[in-house]
């Protein structure tokens, strides 16, 4: 008796400590720019597919997170992505540079490289570099602003009416990451600036852009 007591002791004091024991998982703001049209009639799609969007940035404004025991949460990353091809072919080599919050503790940036790279690591194909930046991600309804000086400066606003949704059959593309509520954005602005990978590139002007709640 004393031993099964023991027994179910030492089991409910161990359920207790994985139930308080922290998990891993994010949750974050996204938005993504392409150098392709992602919202477009056919004859513009058709022009682009085989010529260009082989150029992408990535950015997450991480609402809530841990990972192996460490709080990410309010921190920003960014991704440089290049590919040899449209980035519609997910079997085409691609490579890529991760921006981590230069906010972050060292440990807090080690922990969200490590969730991004298990997150999203077929996005990212061979991650050449993980660099440090001073990144600002903010959120205003559906207006999105991302920058990083020398990097980026993103602007992405939601397309009048989710045009997007009511026509779903003229969005060609999916996000390089999985989305919660994925929307089609307009880009007032977009580029990246990444001589590592080769990614030197403006685009404005188009609806170029995904942006949705990301989970990982």
């Amino acid at each position: 008796m004393k031993l099964a007591a023991c027994t179910a002791a030492v089991l409910a004091a161990c359920a207790t400590a994985a139930m308080a024991a922290p998990g891993n998982g994010i949750s974050a703001q996204y938005v993504e720019a392409r150098t392709a049209s992602v919202f477009a009639g056919a004859c513009h799609y058709g022009g682009e597919v085989t010529t260009t969007g082989r150029k992408a940035e990535m950015a997450w404004h991480v609402t809530r997170g841990v990972w192996r025991g460490v709080d990410v949460s309010g921190l920003n990353a960014l991704a440089a992505v290049v590919c040899t091809s449209n980035l519609k072919s997910a079997s085409a080599p691609r490579k890529s540079v991760l921006y981590i919050d230069s906010r972050a503790t060292n440990k807090q940036a080690a922990a969200l490289a490590d969730a991004l790279k298990a997150t999203c690591g077929a996005a990212f194909g061979n991650l050449m570099a993980i660099k440090r930046a001073p990144i600002e991600f903010a959120v205003t309804r559906e207006h999105y602003t991302v920058s990083a000086e020398g990097i980026t400066r993103l602007v992405v606003d939601a397309m009048p009416n989710h045009e997007c949704c009511k026509q779903p059959n003229l969005v060609w593309y999916q996000p390089l990451v999985k989305l919660n509520n994925r929307r089609v954005g307009y880009t007032r602005t977009s580029g990246m600036h990444e001589p590592a990978i080769g990614a030197n590139w403006t685009d404005n002007g188009q609806n170029t852009a995904f942006y949705g709640a990301f989970s990982g």
